[in-house]
């Protein structure tokens, strides 16, 4: 069976957000098709979660929040996915799945895009941007057309950057220009935004995620989406979900946790909780309408971030998520320098006359968490 999309990674945020999008746009005929996902690490855990995509079944997603002001509480059953493979195992039909593919989708770990220098182009490779080289030089051989790529890693501008890393693996084994070409201007190379809280795993396949969901997909000449969807957004202005995102939800996470650092608060409180606590809310609507919402008013964007945030309000109060301040106050220092201080960049950028005390100050502060990683 040929499968026009593949998907590296086996995540639960895939499961619950790319792969479940294409299965519902596969019952109103809205999808190039079904999924192969394919793992790339040594983790158990992924090979379990392979071995089930392998047999083909749906598996379940719990949606669970608040989306209006309402609860919602359904079960979404997922049939998109139709086969697993272990790139480790089973590489060369990894090539054929890949030059069959027309779009490749991604969502690997937060150093997915690291380099491995024992990386070569005559044996297996370690890293996921040079496993991807491989594949992109084994599909040219083959004759195979170009193939669209849709990174949905965390990262600004992630097609942009994974085609940057790739190009650097394919300089670092000496790849003829024409190759080289190809895979960086033929192929087509998406930046994308994705937005949802997938809480927990459930087994072997499946999770419980939040009701919002976004895939903000940036248009360019050779787009072809893998599902047409309510929740997938084509945009010439990629950036405008970007901020809406960083300065809305990420910079209300920080300032929660910022608050709750400052007041000394039990150290396994919850969002959920802080969102409970009038004192910790009143801070937080108050930083939103004088130093977060007229920012967005003087770039022209201040009712489209209003609606935003009301929704990431019910977020943060999801009755079914337990997301701990001690968690997302990991790595805080970095945190508030893109944050804080890139809303503070944008207003100055803008000419925004508004006075940013709280941020500010909260920048200028040195009290973050050690960088290690998050639980």
């Amino acid at each position: 069976m040929a499968f026009p999309i593949i998907q590296f990674g086996t995540s639960r945020f895939l499961q619950a957000h790319v792969d479940l999008f294409v299965s519902e746009a596969l019952t109103k005929g809205a999808a190039m098709g079904r999924i192969v996902a394919v793992q790339t690490t040594q983790s158990a855990e992924s090979r379990k979660r392979i071995a089930a995509f392998a047999e083909g079944r749906p598996y379940v997603v719990q949606i669970k929040g608040i989306a209006g002001g309402a609860i919602v509480d359904i079960e979404a059953k997922v049939s998109s996915v139709g086969g697993g493979v272990d790139a480790n195992e089973s590489w060369e039909a990894v090539e054929r799945l890949f030059n069959e593919a027309r779009c490749m989708v991604s969502n690997t770990a937060d150093r997915g895009y690291e380099l491995d220098p024992s990386d070569r182009p005559d044996a297996m490779p370690r890293s996921f941007p040079a496993k991807l080289a491989k594949l992109l030089l084994a599909r040219h051989r083959a004759g195979a057309p170009p193939i669209t790529l849709f990174p949905c890693e965390l990262t600004p501008a992630n097609g942009e950057t994974l085609r940057a890393v790739v190009l650097k693996v394919l300089d670092g084994w000496s790849v003829p220009a024409p190759a080289r070409r190809w895979v960086g201007q033929e192929c087509v190379w998406i930046n994308s935004l994705v937005d949802r809280i997938v809480s927990q795993p459930l087994e072997p396949l499946g999770a419980v995620a939040e009701p919002y969901a976004l895939w903000a997909i940036e248009d360019q000449p050779g787009l072809e989406v893998p599902c047409r969807h309510r929740d997938v957004v084509v945009t010439n202005d990629l950036k405008r979900y970007e901020r809406l995102k960083l300065f809305i939800l990420n910079l209300g996470h920080t300032w929660l946790a910022e608050i709750w650092r400052r007041s000394k608060k039990p150290p396994a409180m919850t969002v959920r909780e802080a969102m409970a606590n009038e004192s910790m809310v009143a801070e937080l609507d108050d930083l939103y309408e004088k130093e977060v919402l007229p920012v967005f008013a003087g770039i022209g964007m201040e009712q489209e971030a209003r609606t935003y945030r009301d929704t990431v309000v019910d977020r943060f109060r999801n009755p079914f998520l337990d997301h701990r301040l001690a968690e997302i106050f990991v790595n805080h220092e970095a945190k508030k320098q893109r944050r804080f201080g890139g809303l503070i960049e944008l207003a100055e950028a803008s000419n925004c006359d508004v006075s940013q005390p709280r941020v500010r100050g909260a920048l200028a502060s040195n009290e973050g968490a050690p960088s290690t990683p998050a639980g």
